[in-house]
C-alpha cells in the first residue's frame, strides 16, 4: 500500500508537504502540489478514506501503544488508561511495540483504518534513537489525534503528558548533597532514551549548582550487551569512595543496593541509593529503597483525558504539554 511517507520520500519532501499539497493547501507552491499530485496518480496513491471520516464517525475506542507490558511503569500506565477511559465512555486496544519501530508503525496503520478514534503513545526505544517518527507525524496528518506520554519527541506536533524528568534527578541529587556525600555516582540503562538524557541532565545540574562540590560527576551507561550486576560490581571497584547514587531507572537502584550491602557497605551510614522505582520494588529490598515517584496512575489519566478533549475540540491547534511532577519517596536507603 502507497503512504503519505512513500510520496514524501520520493520526492525528498515532508509528510506534512505531501498531505498539504494533496489538500492544495495555500501554504504548498503550485508547481509542488503538482509533482505530488502527478506522482500519487502514477503510484495508484489512495488515501485513508476511512481515517479521514474519523471526523464524524466515532468508534469510542482509543488505540493504545506502550513499549513493554514487563516494564511496570507502563503496566500501572496503561491500567489507569483503561480505568479512565471506562469512566469516560470508551473502550481501549492496546498494542505493544517491543521497542521496534515496525511493530509501532504497523500498529499504527492497522489501528488507523477506522478502528479508533485517537491513540495514546509512549515511542519505542528503536525510534526515539533514529529519530524515526515519521510514521506518527502521519497519523497526526491524517487528523487522527495522538497523546504521547513519558517518552515524547519534540520533533512532532502533538498533546504530551510528561513527569518533570530533569526536576526528578536534580532534587535526588541535591539531598544526597544535602546529606554531605561527596562522591556521587549516577547508573542509567536508559541513556538512549529522552527521559535518560533529562535524569541525567538533573544530576549533572545539580552538581554544578553546588559550589563545595569537589568531585567530577559520574555516569555510569550500562550497555545493552551488558548486565547490570556486571556493570555495577564495575562501578563499585573503580569507584570505591562512592558515598551516593542515583539510579534512574527502573532496576539499577535495587542491583545497586543489593551489590552494596554484599560489600558489606553499611546503608545509608556509609551510603544512600536514590532509585526511579515504584512501589512494586519495595517488597525485594531491605533496607526499602528510596525512590522518585513518577505518579503513573496520574500519568495514564491525564493522557486519557487530553484525548477526549483534544476529539472534542480538533479545531484546536495549539499542542499541550502537561506535566507531572515527580515525588522524592524518602525510606531507608537515605538518611
Amino acid at each position: 500500500m502507497v503512504t503519505l511517507k512513500h510520496l514524501a520520500e520520493q520526492l525528498n519532501v515532508s509528510v506534512s508537504t505531501v498531505s498539504k499539497a494533496l489538500h492544495n493547501s495555500d501554504e504548498i507552491s503550485p508547481d509542488t502540489i503538482s509533482r505530488v499530485k502527478a506522482l500519487a496518480e502514477f503510484l495508484n496513491y489512495k488515501p485513508n478514506k476511512l481515517a479521514v471520516s474519523l471526523k464524524s464517525s466515532k468508534t469510542n475506542t482509543i488505540g493504545v501503544i506502550i513499549p513493554d507490558i514487563l516494564n511496570h511503569f507502563f503496566a500501572k500506565a496503561l491500567f489507569a488508561i483503561e480505568q479512565e477511559a471506562t469512566k469516560q465512555g470508551y473502550n481501549i486496544i492496546t498494542c505493544l511495540s517491543n521497542e521496534l519501530k515496525e511493530k509501532e508503525q504497523n500498529s499504527l496503520q492497522l489501528l488507523s483504518s477506522g478502528s479508533v478514534d485517537g491513540f495514546i503513545i509512549s515511542i519505542a526505544e528503536e525510534s526515539q534513537m533514529s529519530n524515526d517518527i515519521d510514521h506518527i507525524n502521519e497519523v497526526l496528518n491524517q487528523d487522527i489525534p495522538i497523546i504521547l506520554f513519558d517518552r515524547v519527541s519534540d520533533h512532532i506536533d502533538a498533546d504530551k503528558v510528561i513527569i518533570d524528568d530533569f526536576d526528578a534527578a536534580y532534587q535526588a541529587t541535591k539531598h544526597l548533597i544535602s546529606e554531605g556525600r561527596k562522591h556521587i555516582v549516577l547508573i542509567s540503562d536508559i541513556d538512549e532514551l529522552s527521559v535518560g538524557k533529562l535524569r541525567t541532565n538533573g544530576y549533572l545540574q545539580a552538581l554544578k549548582d553546588t559550589t563545595d562540590y569537589q568531585k567530577e560527576p559520574v555516569v555510569v551507561i550500562v550497555k545493552k550487551e551488558s548486565s547490570i550486576e556486571d556493570s555495577i560490581d564495575q562501578m563499585f571497584k573503580v569507584h570505591d569512595a562512592v558515598d551516593g547514587i542515583v539510579a534512574i531507572d527502573n532496576i539499577s537502584g535495587v542491583v545497586a543496593l543489593q551489590k552494596a550491602l554484599k560489600l558489606n557497605y553499611n546503608i545509608p551510614k556509609d551510603l544512600s541509593i536514590i532509585g526511579f522505582s515504584d512501589e512494586n520494588v519495595l517488597q525485594f529490598t531491605d533496607p526499602k529503597l528510596s525512590t522518585i515517584s513518577q505518579h503513573t496512575l496520574d500519568i495514564g489519566k491525564a493522557s486519557v483525558e487530553l484525548l477526549i478533549n483534544r476529539l472534542k475540540q480538533k479545531d484546536s491547534t495549539s499542542s499541550i504539554t502537561k506535566t507531572i511532577k515527580a515525588k522524592l519517596q524518602l525510606r531507608g536507603t537515605t538518611k
